[in-house]
């Protein structure tokens, strides 16, 4: 069967249906550069860039939109503060070349090399780490205005649990739209940056500095995307009737995310992760076509280039942001609680009662290796340490005690 072309599928249904899906992700992908400080039209960009190039690695075949990773936000705050941000760019370019390692490994020896390497007890309490590490600055932006930061709470709880279709997919989306209006109502709103800026500007991209004590920092943090994207192309297989890790490939799939999110710590940009809520949203509009999700890349682009967007988005208040960090820090952790449960982890075995232990201590309590220059702190320590519990500390056998 002859392929559809580029124009046979570039219809306006397709167009529109293409920016609906931009809108799914929109709100999580600019609220990671929000809060870690950057600039959020770069975050559109190598999302977008990001997006098609993950496309052209799996041959086109995976209706995916790669947006910024919720899990690197800690890092980044941390990361930052100790390396400077050009500095934490090249771990995030590490990031994106440990993906490429892991995904060699896969297509070597299988996923079961990595799953024995990762295990869930491992997994677990680092995604915790990775939720609850910076639950103190989410109280801290909240607290600049409580009302504003409830309502924000509030309303994204209220369209988690009450919303449905499409509108259940955005509850970020919805809480800082809604609580953006009550602030501009209240007089709470600067908008000297829309006013300053431009309508058409280059994205405020920024060049690395390579730094080795940020790339040790940042590598550990790849384990649970790693873990989180191997969840995903299951689960996007699942909604479109296809195996994805089998065609194109697991291999090919995080080889995509690896580049991608390279390419973004390049451009000044943070790391890429798969949407959740655009595999939700293609369960509920049986809309399968990887071509749309290319042209909500391609929107996203042409978004990063307008000037008056970034300034926009810079408006919002922090209290508003704190709001939605509130939720977002804790579910983050409760997802690390999930996966200890859906992997039936048996906690009563003092051995992974040992591991996640010394891994929560380790990673709330801030510990630090430093030797000269080298240091390993936070969650890139705690990961590590735990992988190596994981491995030294002998199994409980069968029907012992």
């Amino acid at each position: 069967m002859k392929p559809i072309s580029f124009r046979d599928q570039l219809t306006f249904k397709n167009s529109i249906l293409g920016v609906q899906f931009l809108f799914v992700a929109f709100g999580a992908t600019v609220l990671v550069p929000l809060l870690v400080g950057i600039d959020p039209a770069v975050a559109l960009f190598t999302a977008g860039i990001g997006t098609l190039l993950f496309h052209l690695i799996t041959k086109g075949q995976v209706p995916v939109f790669l947006g910024s990773s919720f899990a690197f936000i800690a890092p980044i705050i941390e990361a930052t503060r100790l390396f400077g941000w050009p500095g934490t760019l090249s771990g995030i370019i590490a990031v994106g070349i440990v993906y490429g390692i892991v995904s060699a490994i896969i297509k070597a020896r299988g996923l079961k090399f990595v799953e024995r390497l990762f295990p869930s007890v491992v997994v677990g309490p680092v995604i915790m780490i990775i939720g609850l590490s910076l639950a103190t600055a989410a109280v801290d932006m909240a607290k600049t205005n409580w009302i504003l930061a409830v309502t924000t709470l509030s309303i994204a709880i209220l369209v988690i649990i009450l919303g449905k279709g499409m509108i259940k997919l955005i509850p970020i989306f919805i809480a800082i739209s809604v609580a953006y209006i009550v602030a501009v109502i209240w007089g709470k709103v600067d908008f000297t940056a829309i006013q300053e800026s431009a309508w058409f500007s280059l994205p405020a991209f920024t060049t690395p500095k390579f730094s080795w004590q940020a790339i040790l920092y940042m590598i550990p943090v790849a384990i649970a995307p790693i873990i989180e994207h191997v969840g995903d192309m299951y689960a996007i297989g699942g909604v479109c009737d296809k195996n994805f890790v089998e065609k194109p490939g697991l291999h090919r799939t995080l080889l995509g995310d690896g580049i991608a999110t390279a390419l973004a710590g390049f451009f000044g940009g943070v790391p890429n992760t798969t949407y959740s809520e655009i595999t939700g949203a293609i369960l509920l509009t049986k809309i399968t076509n990887p071509f749309i999700l290319r042209i909500a890349a391609i929107t996203a682009i042409v978004f990063a280039f307008i000037g008056k967007i970034s300034g926009f988005l810079k408006t919002i208040p922090q209290s508003i942001l704190g709001g939605i960090m509130l939720l977002l820090f804790g579910m983050i952790a409760s997802i690390g609680i999930k996966t200890l449960i859906d992997s039936k982890t048996n906690l009563a075995e003092t051995r992974n009662q040992v591991i996640v232990s010394v891994v929560l201590t380790i990673g709330i309590g801030g510990a630090i290796i430093q030797y000269g220059s080298f240091s390993l702190a936070g969650i890139g320590l705690a990961a590590t340490v735990g992988i190596i519990l994981n491995l030294v500390l002998p199994k409980t056998k069968v029907g012992e005690a």
